[in-house]
């Protein structure tokens, strides 16, 4: 009896050992799981293809005008940052026949931002939208090869591409400066247009997604109608120039062949120095305008300028109407007249003017703005008993010294480009010796451009081309005569801002205005503004500093105007002796 209790009670235990065991398998799985979970969120695969969990993905709410229920599926639009949505995906998979018009739209909503896929005609996006399909590659992988058939044409959704021209694509990775493309290019359009074979080969630099367009697509939706009606606009914008009258309408199917449509939109870069950049860029809608980074302290004018108006910090306004000496002064002015004294003061100024130059190079240099000559009757002395000093690090310039603060640039306009102008064939002809290498940057107003290599222009030009070429000369001006028309402009400005203040009466009670909270932005307009009224304030302002690169140079701050010491408007107009009065 003993021995089968025995037993029977060894089997029991021996079945709560196989539960704990198996108890304790499943706690591993599950850490093991949960880590290799977690170690996949590094994969950007993983990030894509996993779904987001949200509390309530999907809400809906009655519409009185439709009198339907609108909902709204929040799944449809999260996707990992930068990259394509997986709803997106989920309609590129489907058959061009198969995708609903709203699909088409919100796809072809998406692909805004990308600039190639923009530059297009509405109805030619529509298209694209209907018949593209999404790819993903990783590295290395070839994607164009040279020598092929062109079968397809492949718009970057992310990630960077570079060209080569070996077969397998390798040079690009021995290669320190590759020739690069990133998100928003599309390459593969020329080659799949004229049916030709491709003369590079492109190969993926990282994890990369693409949206392909295929031939077959391409022809059985009649995209290539509409890609036929831009080229024969480019070719009408082309024959209406003067420049190219004496062409044949062969040779201007070549040009219009090596160009196409861009689109930017008001104050978008076009580019940040057309003077070395390898296109020429024609406008054919809107306008332009070319830019120069000026700086300001390479400017003798500059310098002038800047002294005048530190002369001006605490110094003794003219006498007028406005402000009448008290009495005590008026008094010891009468006592001065009645009994003029000689003055030494000049000795004092003469031993700290030695005593400086001893000192020898230094950091900091005082600008005494009380007057420019040594007085010698007891008259000046007033002026120079308590002078005003400004203690400010300076720099060493070809002019003199001059305030830290003081050394900045400024982008100023100095042409307007048109509709039918050209950019980059102004110095196409000259020697490099004669060229102006000044770096200009163009900016658009709301335009469309066509871009042409120059090397694929100069091939296509004769000697009617180039006689006419001769004659096309634009004159910039120098950066002495830019400098001189911002501060004039700076000086109009603040002259105008202070008129204004002057003739518009104040408001006797001031609106109420609601305390609002501060919103964190990049941009103020203090950030933008050279205050030398603060030259000497040892507590700066808080607010971001712009800084444009330079070639070859450091970078330099910019402004876009500068507030200067200067009299009250009273001063300089008597006639207006109050706010929103005309004496």
């Amino acid at each position: 009896m003993k021995r089968y209790m025995v037993s029977h009670s060894w089997q029991i235990l021996k079945k709560e050992l196989g539960l704990y065991q198996l108890t304790m398998d499943i706690i591993r799985m599950n850490r093991v799981c949960r880590m290799f979970r977690q170690g996949l969120r590094g994969l950007r695969e993983y990030q894509i293809i996993e779904t987001a969990h949200r509390k309530h993905p999907i809400f809906s709410f009655w519409d009185k005008k439709k009198r339907g229920r609108i909902t709204f599926d929040t799944m449809d639009f999260i996707g990992e940052s930068g990259h394509f949505p997986p709803r997106a995906i989920q309609i590129t998979q489907k058959k061009p026949a198969w995708r609903a018009e709203r699909e088409i739209q919100s796809l072809c909503n998406l692909l805004q931002v990308l600039d190639s896929y923009r530059n297009y005609s509405e109805p030619l996006q529509m298209l694209l939208a209907k018949v593209m399909r999404f790819e993903r590659f990783g590295r290395r992988r070839v994607i164009v090869r040279k020598g092929q058939r062109a079968n397809s044409f492949y718009f970057i959704y992310l990630g960077t591409v570079a060209v080569t021209e070996d077969e397998d694509g390798s040079s690009a990775f021995l290669d320190p400066h590759p020739t690069l493309l990133q998100k928003g290019s599309c390459f593969g359009e020329m080659g799949f247009l004229t049916s030709s074979v491709r003369r590079a080969t492109v190969v993926c630099m990282e994890e990369t997604e693409f949206l392909v367009v295929d031939r077959e697509d391409f022809l059985a939706n009649k995209l290539d109608q509409e890609v036929k009606k831009d080229a024969q606009h480019r070719f009408e914008f082309f024959r209406k120039m003067d420049l190219f009258h004496s062409w044949s309408d062969e040779k201007l199917w070549k040009l219009v062949i090596l160009g196409k449509i861009e689109k930017f939109s008001y104050g978008q870069l076009i580019s940040k120095d057309f003077v070395e950049s390898s296109s020429i860029v024609f406008v054919c809608k809107g306008s332009c305008e070319v830019l120069q980074l000026i700086d300001l302290a390479t400017s003798p004018f500059y310098h002038k300028w800047i002294w005048q108006h530190l002369q001006l910090i605490d110094d003794r306004p003219p006498n007028t109407h406005l402000k009448d000496l008290s009495p005590v002064e008026r008094f010891k002015e009468f006592q001065i007249r009645s009994y003029p004294v000689q003055d030494f003061s000049f000795l004092k100024l003469l031993h700290l003017r030695k005593a400086q130059e001893q000192q020898g190079s230094s950091f900091s240099r005082k600008i005494k703005t009380s007057g420019s000559t040594l007085p010698k009757t007891l008259g000046p002395k007033i002026k120079s008993r308590c002078p005003h000093f400004i203690e400010c690090p300076m720099i060493d310039t070809k002019y003199g010294d001059l305030p830290k603060e003081a050394a900045v640039g400024a982008y100023v306009k100095i042409h307007t480009v048109e509709q039918g102008e050209i950019l980059g064939l102004h110095q196409i002809l000259l020697p490099e010796s004669q060229r102006d290498t000044r770096p200009l940057i163009l900016v658009s107003l709301g335009a469309e451009v066509i871009r042409v290599r120059k090397e694929k222009f100069c091939e296509l030009i004769d000697s009617k081309t180039i006689e006419k070429l001769s004659k096309f000369e634009i004159k910039y001006p120098s950066d002495e005569d830019v400098c001189q028309k911002f501060l004039e402009e700076n000086s109009w400005n603040v002259f105008r801002k202070d008129l204004m203040r002057l003739l518009v009466e104040p408001r006797q009670c001031p609106p109420f205005t609601p305390i609002q909270p501060k919103k964190k932005g990049i941009y103020k307009p203090k950030a933008v503004m050279l205050d030398l009224c603060s030259l000497d304030k040892k507590t700066r302002p808080r607010h971001p500093i712009f800084m444009a690169p330079q070639k070859y140079l450091p970078p330099l701050r910019i402004v876009e105007a500068i507030i200067a010491p200067r009299y009250k408007i009273q001063e300089l107009l008597p006639q207006y002796k109050n706010a929103g009065v005309l004496v």
